[in-house]
C-alpha cells in the first residue's frame, strides 16, 4: 500500500537519538497504528513493546535481528518483523524512509 486514506495523524513527532530518527503516528479507521518516519545515517538500537513490521520505503540499512548473529542488508521494498519485547540494531547507510506497523 503506497498511501493511506481516512487516517488520524498525531501532530507531535516521535524523536529518537537526538533527532536523527523521527516519525509521525497515524491511526487508521480500524484503529490500527502505524508510524511513518526517517532515519539519518548512523547506528541505532531499538526496543519493541508490540510486534512490529518495518517496511523500508526508500534508502538502505543493515539490521541485526533478535536471535541472529549477523546483519542482513535491506533496501527499498524490503521488510522485516520483530516480535514484541525484543531488541534489534540497524546500521543506516543512507537516509531511510520507513513505515512501521504495530501488530497486536
Amino acid at each position: 500500500m503506497s498511501n493511506f486514506t481516512n487516517v488520524t495523524a498525531i501532530k507531535r513527532a516521535n524523536l529518537y537519538f537526538d533527532g536523527k530518527v523521527s516519525s509521525r503516528t497515524i491511526i487508521l479507521e480500524n484503529g490500527e497504528k502505524k508510524t511513518l518516519g526517517i532515519m539519518m545515517p548512523g547506528t541505532y538500537k531499538f526496543s519493541t513493546v508490540e510486534k512490529e513490521l518495518m517496511e523500508i520505503t526508500a534508502g538502505s540499512l543493515d539490521a541485526k535481528l533478535p536471535g541472529e548473529d549477523n546483519f542482513v542488508s535491506l533496501k527499498e521494498g524490503d521488510s522485516f518483523s520483530i516480535h514484541s519485547n525484543s531488541e534489534f540494531t540497524v546500521v543506516v547507510k543512507e537516509v531511510v524512509d520507513y513505515c512501521c506497523s504495530y501488530i497486536k
